[in-house]
């Protein structure tokens, strides 16, 4: 998954959370209708607050484990989110699309090339959790 989220982002102009999105329902974890939910989360939201590749990843959390209902417990959906937010902080420490790219003109190459870093690491971080937690 983490290849076809790079390849995504890299080659077929899919924005960061697009890409991860695009990544898992290729994959058939969720459909791809959510791809196109996910388009306003890149930037940061816009704004360079949560990285987009981050908000993509909770998408898909949320899709495989939100609740259909109120009535439902949020607990495990809960618990996969902060499990993967936490281990994207081990590799990058920050998770506001503003600290991730400090420094990094918006469109520049060198920018492109850290915000790959950024969806390899979510799409990994998604396949590790869906393997061992969500399947």
């Amino acid at each position: 998954m983490k290849e076809k989220a790079v390849g995504n982002f890299m080659q077929k102009g899919y924005s960061c959370s697009e890409s991860v999105v695009k990544a898992a329902a290729d994959k058939g974890l969720v459909n791809q209708n959510l791809v196109q939910l996910a388009t306003p989360f890149s930037g940061g939201m816009g704004i360079g607050c949560l990285c987009g590749a981050i908000a993509g990843m909770q998408l898909v959390i949320g899709a495989l484990k939100g609740r259909q209902d109120s009535s439902q417990s949020a607990i495990e959906a809960r618990a996969c989110a902060k499990l993967a937010v936490e281990k994207f902080k081990e590799l990058h420490k920050f998770t506001c699309c503003k600290a991730l790219t400090a420094g990094l003109e918006m469109g520049s190459a060198e920018r492109k090339q850290n915000c790959k870093k950024l969806v390899s690491s979510c799409a990994q971080i998604l396949e590790e959790i869906t393997e061992k937690e969500l399947v």
